[in-house]
């Protein structure tokens, strides 16, 4: 049915005043739109502008419906016609996506290791230093690794290497740039170590398995399945109490170690730079003299440095009267005349050594034994020594002298030589 046909088919609408109502509507919302954007604070604060608003509002949405339904309309139509190459740009950065998701779990793996390494501590605290490590195919040892750490780092023969976990090995060799380390679980490794339970010793033996053996054991009954292992420090070549893992019994019966180290792969490890127990303390500190950090003592009053004064006069004079008796004894000795002085005992001639037996032959006679020599006679002095009231006194035995220095044909009076 046509529209003319219906029941509105006589009403009819004039134009001109259509086109009239719609540009005094349009006017007032142009006036309603000035009103609303015009500044100024008390503009803003009025009351009348807060009314318009409020009549308003309802109609601006009314108004805007339309419009908002005509954009949302638009939008579905463009992503229907724009969805295949909006699906291929998503899933070329899903891929890309993926590549970053890869390497941000590799880097975050990385990098808990790292954290795990550094919250490595020694007790007390020792310098250590990271490196890499890499397998090494051919070598004087079985079970050894490269680590890109060297002499230039630090690194010497005989220093602990770990892991985040525990002990891994020694180093046996180091060059410039790169040191070679040998593991625990090699035959020529020998570690000491001591169970944390009982603080019995051991030394953890490397056979080529990965779980090296426990032997020389101190003590009956000291080990026991789930035992925590750690370095004794005994000998000095390792520091005390780093992991090392734990006990448990091998097929063979034997007490064997199941090592910490193995929990993780031996690529990252930490070089530690022990060499003795020295570099641990000071030497100096230790060989300081124990009086060496107190204050000098005050100085003597008069007294105190008139009594030092007075015993070391005292020392000085018994001094010089020491030194004076022992010259006088010696000029006594040399005016006393050769034939008065007691003669000197002989000096026994050496003994020549023995001879040896001789061998006899079987069945002959033994020859009978050399007399004993007769015994000496004990040496004859040519004058009796003096008594002790015939012995000069220092005075007497000073006018003696000089008298036979006077007395001597070379002498000139002064006991001078001419």
């Amino acid at each position: 049915m046509a529209f003319r046909d219906g029941p509105f088919e006589n009403l009819k609408v004039p134009l001109a005043w259509t086109a009239a109502v719609a540009v005094v509507v349009a006017i007032i919302a142009a006036i309603v739109l000035l009103v609303q954007d015009r500044p100024g604070r008390d503009a803003m604060d009025s009351p009348a502008r807060g009314g318009v608003e409020t009549v308003t509002a309802p109609v601006g949405g009314v108004l805007a419906a339309p419009f908002r339904w005509l954009g949302g309309v638009g939008d579905h139509i463009g992503g229907y016609f724009f969805a295949v190459s909006e699906n291929r740009r998503l899933r070329a950065e899903n891929e890309d996506l993926r590549a970053w998701r890869d390497q941000a779990l590799s880097l975050k793996t990385i990098n808990a290791r790292y954290e795990a390494l550094l919250g490595i501590r020694t007790d007390p605290p020792m310098p250590m230093v990271g490196g890499l490590t890499v397998s090494e195919a051919r070598g004087p040892f079985a079970q050894s690794r490269l680590i890109n750490v060297g002499q230039d780092r630090g690194a010497r023969v005989g220093n602990p290497v770990v892991n985040e976990h525990g002990l891994v090995g020694r180093v046996a060799g180091t060059t410039a740039s790169v040191s070679r380390m040998v593991l625990l679980t090699d035959v020529a490794s020998r570690i000491p170590v001591l169970v944390e339970r009982t603080d019995n010793r051991a030394i953890l033996t490397g056979d080529g398995s990965s779980n090296p053996r426990l032997t020389y054991v101190r003590g009956a009954e000291a080990l026991q399945a789930g035992d925590r292992v750690l370095t004794s420090g005994d000998g000095g070549g390792f520091p005390r109490g780093l992991p090392v893992g734990i006990v448990a019994r091998g097929l063979d019966g034997s007490w064997r170690v199941k090592l910490f180290s193995d929990r993780g792969a031996l690529d990252y490890v930490r070089v530690i730079l022990f060499q003795s127990f020295a570099q641990l303390v000071d030497t100096n500190a230790l060989n300081a003299a124990p009086l060496e950090g107190l204050a000098a003592a005050p100085a003597p009053d008069p007294a105190q440095a008139a009594a030092i004064a007075d015993a070391a006069a005292r020392r000085q004079t018994a001094a010089q009267a020491a030194a004076q008796a022992q010259a006088d004894r010696a000029a006594t000795i040399a005016a006393t005349p050769p034939a008065a002085r007691p003669a000197t005992p002989p000096v026994p001639a050496a003994r020549s050594p023995a001879p040896a037996p001789r061998q006899l032959a079987p069945g002959s006679p033994r020859p009978a034994p050399a007399a004993a020599p007769p015994p000496r006679p004990a040496p004859q002095l040519s004058t009796p020594p003096p008594s002790s009231s015939q012995l000069p006194t220092p005075q007497a035995a000073a006018a003696r002298a000089t008298q036979s220095l006077n007395a001597s044909p070379t002498g000139n009076g002064n006991g001078t030589q001419p």
